[in-house]
């Protein structure tokens, strides 16, 4: 397994397992079984209502805790400081560990600042090995890292190759920020399962569709998330280190960029009243 290494030294596996509308009744399953063919990393969050899930999972499989890197979200509902604090503290309890391995703020809306200092304090106590966000736009980026102690270390976001966030990486990439994708296989949308250019590469390595769009993000240096509920899935997209695309690959698939989102745009006023309808949401 490649890992990344983060601003602060830590070292974060480049591939993992998403558990993204995995319902909590199949959670620890899944988390089981992605464990099982090799992830060590798992990313949640506290609205996908499994962090109890990915802790069963984690405790039973009687891998060493500093094995597995554990990855999970702050809501909204739990931004500012002091909801924040308590909300860090039900996510440890939730996964029954002393410390999450990156904490991220799920979106840049509410009082994502106080929820921040919420985020660097812990880490300072060492309940976070990392911190970060997670759909912050580069204004959203740039302004958060200008105005705190800590910078991110990670910011998750949309990232596929209809979506490729070239412009938002180079922002990222200035302030020292890993790019953390999710929806690497774009949820399945505007025809991916069936895109002709990345049918024809797959061919020339033995390869799926998922696998070339997965590989060509590992090679811009992409820590990734695919998620599957099915075990011979995760599988298959854990198996992508026996081959390498080529410049000219890297450069075909580029020109499949829409520039936009397949999902929602962070700025549309639309999305953020839809947002704040959903603060309820934990």
């Amino acid at each position: 397994m490649e890992h990344i290494k983060l601003s602060n030294g830590v070292k974060i596996p480049q591939l993992g397992y998403g558990v993204y509308q995995v319902t909590p009744e199949e959670c620890e399953r899944c988390v089981s079984d992605a464990l099982s063919v090799g992830y060590r990393m798992i990313d949640t969050a506290q609205a996908y209502h499994n962090e109890e899930g990915v802790g069963n999972a984690v405790k039973k499989s009687g891998i060493a805790r500093d094995e597995v890197f554990i990855v999970s979200k702050v809501w909204i509902s739990n931004y500012g400081y002091e909801k924040t604090k308590a909300s860090i503290d039900e996510s440890l309890r939730k996964l029954q560990t002393e410390y999450i391995d990156l904490m991220l703020l799920h979106q840049p809306f509410c009082d994502r600042y106080g929820a921040y200092r919420a985020l660097e304090e812990a880490y300072r106590e060492g309940k976070l090995r990392a911190i970060g966000v997670s759909n912050f736009y580069p204004d959203h980026l740039i302004d958060l890292a200008s105005n705190v102690e800590v910078k991110p270390m990670v910011n998750q976001v949309e990232t596929h190759v209809f979506d490729q966030q070239v412009e938002a990486k180079k922002y990222m990439d200035e302030l020292d920020c890993r790019i953390m994708s999710w929806g690497p296989l774009a949820e399945g949308r505007n025809g991916f399962f069936t895109n002709e250019l990345l049918g024809e590469i797959g061919k020339k390595y033995g390869k799926s569709i998922p696998q070339v769009a997965l590989r060509w993000l590992l090679q811009r240096g992409v820590i990734i998330i695919p998620k599957s509920t099915h075990k011979e899935r995760m599988a298959e997209n854990l198996n992508l280190f026996d081959f390498e695309l080529t410049p000219d690959d890297m450069a075909q698939i580029q020109t499949l960029d829409t520039g936009k989102s397949l999902f929602f745009d962070h700025h549309d006023g639309e999305v953020t009243k839809m947002f704040m309808g959903w603060r309820g949401l934990v």
